[in-house]
């Protein structure tokens, strides 16, 4: 008998340490993990020996002995031994007892170890999932918008999922560049878009496409937005296509776009890399609106702007032999311009600007109906 019974000692000791050092390993609060054991140990108590007993159990926390207790109320007249006791009983027990008093008395099946073991076990593994799981969310929900690097696991359909570090990360195919493809192995550099938590642990969601990406691989690329004295101002972009960038220098001595362009367009072209070979218009941005038009219709040279700002509503005039390249493959440098500033943009040739002008005998405000794509915001 003493032999088992030091024993059972020395597993619970045993026991009760590995319970400390895994609840420190994985962040877990040590005391809330003993009294969800408790807890799981009164609904693995009341399965095994009645459901209709009302009790406590005590998980020692220097000897690591499960304790199991029936509480009863002490009462004049019993009429439930399951959950009363007579106060004459009561009294052999503890000579103070009173009607109404509450009275533990332990009442450990022998074989109760055993249970009690297993069901602790459960419930450490389910604990230990759940922290995990919580200590990842508590990981990535601050990230969002942040740029990370994984590797595909596998692809599902038109979604694939990448393997972050320490969490799996969805690729929705709709936020995949068009005219890329993922393998399993596939190194892919995305960014965060959302991080939710689910009952099955967080689900973290990337984009390929969101302009977040195309700001933050520049600002991992130049150096002077990292020291803040030149600031991406806004980002127009039709992912795996083209995309504009406006940049601004708090210094005059430092050319915004020179830096982000960087020596022998070293910087620019990283990015352009990384993109799939998405092209990428640096324009200057100017708090004059005028200005900031002309500047977005790079490549394209301007020759005028007039501006409706009650209406944000503006006309450009460019060369004639302009006209497409300001305009792009179906309406593509207008449109991206038109999102990079916010304004609605008219562009004419000169021959159409001067016919409007003897048409109307002065200009228009109007957008034409060429330029609707332009006007796209």
């Amino acid at each position: 008998m003493a032999r088992k019974n030091t024993k059972e000692k020395d597993s619970g000791k045993e026991f009760l340490q590995t319970l400390k050092e895994l609840a420190y390993e994985k962040g877990i609060d040590e005391e809330l993990l003993f009294e969800t054991i408790e807890a799981a140990l009164i609904s693995a108590y009341r399965r095994n020996f009645g459901a209709a007993q009302n009790v406590r159990i005590s998980l020692s926390r220097e000897t690591g002995a499960f304790h199991v207790f029936a509480i009863k109320t002490v009462v004049d007249e019993v009429e439930s031994d399951v959950t009363e006791i007579g106060l004459a009983q009561a009294r052999a027990i503890n000579p103070d007892y009173v009607v109404g008093d509450v009275v533990e008395i332990e009442m450990t099946p022998a074989n109760f170890g055993r249970i009690a073991a297993q069901t602790a076990k459960q419930v450490v593994m389910q604990r230990l999932r759940e922290a995990e799981r919580g200590i990842v969310y508590e990981e990535y929900m601050n990230r969002s918008s942040e740029i990370v690097t994984g590797i595909v696991q596998r692809v599902e359909g038109h979604n694939v999922f990448v393997d972050i570090g320490r969490a799996e990360a969805v690729l929705m195919a709709t936020e995949q560049l068009p005219n890329e493809t993922y393998n399993y192995g596939d190194t892919v550099r995305a960014y965060i878009i959302e991080v939710k938590r689910t009952s099955r642990g967080p689900q973290i969601m990337l984009s390929r496409t969101h302009p977040g990406l195309l700001k933050k691989l520049f600002e991992l690329q130049v150096p002077e937005i990292q020291e803040g004295v030149v600031e991406i101002r806004s980002i127009a972009r039709e992912a795996g296509s083209r995309s504009k960038v406006a940049v601004w220098s708090s210094e005059e001595r430092v050319d915004p776009i020179g830096a982000c362009v960087g020596p022998h367009y070293m910087r620019v072209q990283a990015v352009v890399d990384e993109l799939a070979g998405e092209k990428i218009d640096i324009v200057k941005w100017s708090d004059d609106p005028a200005t900031y038009i002309a500047n977005s219709l790079n490549p394209a040279k301007v020759i005028s702007v007039a501006v409706n700002e009650a209406e944000k509503i503006s006309r450009v005039v460019v060369p004639d032999y302009q006209l497409s390249l300001a305009i792009g493959k179906e309406g593509q440098n207008a449109r991206l311009a038109a999102k990079l500033t916010g304004w609605k943009i008219d562009i004419k040739s000169e021959t159409q600007a001067r016919e409007a002008e003897q048409a109307d005998g002065a200009p228009t405000d109007a957008p034409s109906e060429d330029q609707a794509a332009a006007e796209e915001a």
